[in-house]
């Protein structure tokens, strides 16, 4: 659980689940009358995810499970928790509704980046705009696209706090996807900072990462990275195959050589990535993503493996 300062409390209604950079972190309201539950990090996490629900709740339920968006990392413990509260409502964002419903993998990213997300199932949507009572407090939706296109944020006018997910955190923000097919992505996570900048905060409690106070600090950082990645959209494709093989390495903890060069070939988002962008063959793509892994400290090689360093 995050620490704050002591001049800057979380509601008593509210608890911050600090993951790893595997799983994306969790917000736990505990009303008086009902309690609800925002992400639930990662598929390997989930039994993690659903241990540390039931032990802060301690005997009540959990009426409402909502996702800010449905990138793995983000839902990944939906299903466990959905078995362990069946009564629980879940709520995802309205442009995901056809996908889920249908339990399209291409749609829903899955199967375009390898990565694992267990089936499940939705009774409500949530659409930019809607206001939901979270912990006794009202926090409102709002659209956030940029790194997905259909992710919301939540914001809590009368506290000051947003729940930025991915758009916004304290040294950045989540690769901007869109933009790897063709897809217009830069404009969008600009004008999504743009909005954050109108809010009225104090605290942010992002995706990754720890809560922070320093909203113009982590703008202003975002900000100059975004300007950084538009000027050659190379640099957006390089940072996301970066960052498709550190979450495999963080899931997998190894991954041989050959395997790395097998994604460069058939991952949808790594092979598109390198065809449309970074360009060379599937080997030259490999070594020097691991290369840069390595270099940053986030890997090690030995011999023909990548293992994982944090």
């Amino acid at each position: 659980m995050s620490a704050l300062p002591p001049a800057l409390p979380l509601p008593p209604s509210m608890r911050v689940f600090q993951r790893g950079w595997l799983s994306a972190n969790n917000i736990l309201f505990i009303g008086d009358d009902a309690t609800a539950l925002i992400d639930s990090g990662y598929a390997i996490h989930a039994a993690q995810t659903v241990a540390l629900v039931e032990a802060a709740l301690n005997g009540r339920p959990l009426d409402l499970l909502a996702n800010t968006h449905l990138h793995s990392d983000h839902c990944g413990g939906n299903a466990a928790l959905q078995a362990h509260y069946p009564h629980c409502v879940t709520a995802i964002p309205v442009g995901e509704a056809r996908a889920v419903a249908a339990w399209d993998q291409d749609a829903l990213s899955y199967r375009a980046t390898g990565q694992q997300c267990a089936r499940f199932t939705f009774q409500r949507t949530i659409a930019p705009g809607d206001v939901m009572t979270l912990g006794d407090l009202s926090w409102q939706a709002l659209g956030a696209p940029g790194h997905d296109p259909r992710s919301l944020v939540f914001y809590c006018a009368h506290q000051g706090i947003l729940l930025s997910a991915d758009a916004l955190w304290e040294n950045g923000f989540g690769v901007i996807f869109p933009e790897l097919e063709g897809e217009s992505g830069f404009t969008e996570a600009a004008d999504t900072l743009d909005m954050i900048a109108r809010l009225d905060l104090r605290l942010v409690i992002p995706g990754h990462g720890a809560p922070f106070t320093d909203v113009a600090g982590a703008l202003a950082r975002a900000r100059s990275r975004l300007d950084y990645l538009r000027a050659d959209p190379r640099r957006n494709a390089d940072n996301a195959v970066k960052v498709m093989l550190k979450f495999l390495l963080l899931e997998r903890r190894h991954i041989t050589m050959a395997e790395v060069v097998a994604l460069f070939e058939t991952n949808q988002l790594m092979a598109g990535a390198r065809r449309r962008f970074l360009g060379g063959e599937a080997l030259q793509a490999a070594e020097r993503t691991a290369a840069a892994l390595v270099r940053a400290g986030a890997a090690r090689r030995e011999g023909d493996l990548l293992l994982n360093h944090d």
